[in-house]
């Protein structure tokens, strides 16, 4: 799903969208400006609790796309993993990671490699040990 995409609404719109709900605007009027209705706007910002979620933006330390095109690169012309790690002054082990993580030197390409770390990083998480958390206490059965 692209960003800003499911309401019909731009990123700029739905963030004139948030500013007019912090000044008092009314749902009703939000929803004239954009040629919405007032229930569409109640839903987009009920998601967030009427509270403008935080843009998202990386950590420091992760590699960036230009950094996997670099990668890439580098496995494209046969250098080794510390020849590249050497090139963009990572730790050898960040980028022999990063590889593996993504298909291997074969099948590495950097944008689903930099698309696919922006997915891991949606919260919430999806839990795969599921069936293994333990039950509350009130599920336990009397003795």
């Amino acid at each position: 799903m692209k960003q800003g995409r499911r309401y019909g609404l731009s990123v700029a719109q739905r963030t004139e969208i948030w500013r007019g709900w912090k000044a008092g605007e009314s749902l009703h009027e939000i929803g004239r400006a954009f040629g919405k209705d007032h229930g569409s706007i109640q839903f987009l910002l009920s998601q967030h609790g009427g509270i403008a979620p935080a843009i998202s933006h990386r950590s420091q330390e992760t590699l960036t796309l230009a950094e996997r095109e670099d990668i890439s690169r580098g496995i494209a012309s046969g250098s080794s993993i510390r020849e590249i790690a050497r090139g963009l002054q990572r730790a050898a082990s960040t980028v022999s990671r990063e590889v593996a993580r993504n298909g291997g030197r074969p099948l590495y390409r950097a944008s689903e490699a930099d698309h696919k770390a922006w997915e891991s990083a949606l919260r919430p998480k999806v839990r795969s040990d599921r069936e293994t958390v333990p039950q509350p206490a009130s599920a336990v059965s009397d003795i």
